[in-house]
């Protein structure tokens, strides 16, 4: 009967190691039923399932393999597997993984712990932990460094009480944890799409409109409730939108220029389309603001409200249909249709109560920066970091992203 055995080899990385190693398991002819390696900081560990002919002696195969870990200077230990076991891990290769995201400013073992505390508690095994973003220099403080570790992990998994569990260590240890089913459509993403304001710009313009009008306070409490979800878009657009009227013409362009870009927005997108995703704002503004971060980001599409404009005032009115949160959900839809993109590969990304219907449409919603109702209801959440920690939701390490020249 054929012997089945797990090899673990571990100790100081060097060139020519597992080939060394793989070697000695040719000259016998082994057959090979999984392997894997990790090697951190030039510390190697890596594995082997193998599977000996019944015609080969095991002694044999031990006493070279051992040999030759000695002449490379690493240890090695072996198991024997019972095919009933060997089974065992074949039956489960099938099901579902999932992946965990921990995003932080500065990564703290206290993170971790907790971290892995909760995936322990709802008894989920870990089978791979990878850390996405770069090593940080010594010294530096949480001031612009960013810190992700991904989780693979396995087993019965109730997504909605994970997710609760994870909501309060968010709010105490000041990180994000995102959950997302490890599948095909998480690897290939395709289109994302922006809300504008309090999203890819840290303003909302409607606010700034307004200042520029005179009625900044009586807009920006209205704004406020509206993202909170406490009123309705369309008729507190509209009532906003009044307020604004006989404001000159000159002065959109004014505040435009003087737009801040939120955190994070240029590496993302000049990202993005480096790597050939489409983007789009689908946002409850305006399109000439809508169209100048168009031409300044480089994004595909943008669909927004039309302001309208009369003999150089603005009337308090817009053309054509208002784009509220239906409307971006069906934008969403009707976007990937024509690209010929499925839902599951799009991501949606918003902070507003009118951004929840195009969350929930697309494949990965994230709710950024958003109002903690927000928070709650979108699948995922991303608050710690600027908009380029999405990169790392899609699987991007820092050393795998384009280096932009970019400082946001």
């Amino acid at each position: 009967m054929n012997q089945i055995l797990l090899i673990n080899v571990s100790g100081r990385d060097q060139p020519g190691l597992a080939a060394g190693l793989i070697g000695v398991l040719a000259d016998y002819g082994v057959a090979v039923l999984d392997i894997g390696q990790a090697s951190i900081h030039s510390e190697l560990s890596l594995g082997f399932m193998v599977e000996l002919p019944a015609d080969v002696d095991s002694g044999a195969v031990r006493k070279d393999f051992l040999f030759k870990a000695h002449e490379l200077k690493v240890q090695v230990s072996f198991t024997e597997i019972s095919a009933e076991r060997y089974e065992k891990w074949v039956d489960g290769q099938g099901k579902p993984r999932h992946l965990i995201t921990l995003l932080s400013r500065r990564l703290e073992s206290a993170q971790l712990a907790e971290v892995t505390g909760v995936i322990a508690g709802h008894g989920l095994n870990i089978d791979k932990i990878t850390h996405l973003s770069g090593r940080p220099s010594l010294g530096v403080t949480d001031g612009g460094s960013q810190a992700c570790v991904e989780f693979s992990v396995r087993g019965k998994l109730n997504r909605s009480s994970l997710q609760a569990d994870f909501l309060p260590l968010a709010n105490r240890l000041n990180i994000d944890v995102a959950v997302q089913r490890d599948d095909i459509f998480r690897r290939n993403r395709r289109l994302v799409a922006f809300d504008m304001d309090s999203t890819l710009i840290e303003v909302e313009v409607i606010d700034e409109l307004a200042k520029a009008a005179g009625v900044g306070d009586r807009v920006a409490e209205i704004t406020e409730r509206t993202m909170r979800g406490e009123l309705d878009f369309t008729a507190s657009f509209t009532e906003r939108l009044a307020l604004l009227k006989g404001l000159d013409e000159s002065v959109l362009a004014q505040i435009a220029e003087r737009l801040p870009i939120t955190e994070g927005a240029e590496k993302l997108i000049s990202n993005l389309r480096e790597l050939g995703f489409k983007t789009v704002i689908l946002s409850g503004g305006f399109n000439y603001f809508g169209r100048y971060l168009q031409s300044k980001l480089g994004i595909d599409h943008v669909f927004a409200n039309e302001l309208e404009i009369e003999n150089g005032k603005v009337t308090g009115r817009v053309t054509g249909k208002v784009v509220d949160g239906a409307r971006k959900a069906e934008l969403l839809e009707q976007i990937a249709a024509e690209e010929g993109i499925r839902l599951e590969q799009t991501i949606a990304v918003g902070d507003g109560a009118n951004d929840l219907p195009m969350l929930g449409k697309a494949g990965l919603g994230i709710a950024f920066r958003a109002k903690p109702m927000v928070r709650q209801s979108a699948d995922q959440a991303l608050t710690t970091l600027g908009l380029d920690g999405i990169l790392y939701l899609i699987g991007f390490r820092d050393r795998e992203t384009f280096d932009t020249g970019l400082s946001d």
